[in-house]
């Protein structure tokens, strides 16, 4: 999985603080002019999503990833290349129970 990255810098504006975004990610990635909110995922973790404007691109973009997705499994693959030795197989317990939770579940 390859995530895009864009640096950007905190800075006050008026009365109030903004993030600034290198012009990149705006040629990049235009669905990002307008209004966005921010949610934190976690301590350092921000994720940006469009609220309004030109939602044509976002919804192209959402109806093919989901992002909170795509931030869990660059984490999973970072832990994984960065600690191979915390990786462990699973046992006929482990798997045992994972298909008795998952048992008459259909997929889309």
């Amino acid at each position: 999985m390859n995530l895009q990255t864009f640096s950007g810098k905190s800075t006050p504006i008026g009365n109030s603080n903004g993030i600034r975004f290198d012009a990149a990610l705006f040629k990049t990635h235009p669905e990002f002019f307008g209004e966005v909110k921010a949610t934190v995922l976690g301590p350092g973790q921000m994720l940006v999503s469009v609220l309004s404007g030109d939602t044509s691109i976002a919804q192209s973009v959402d109806d093919e990833s989901n992002p909170v997705m795509q931030v869990f499994l660059h984490f999973l693959e970072r832990q994984m290349t960065e600690h191979p030795d915390l990786i462990e197989p699973m046992d006929e317990a482990e798997l045992a129970q994972i298909a008795a939770l998952v048992e008459g579940v259909e997929a889309d």
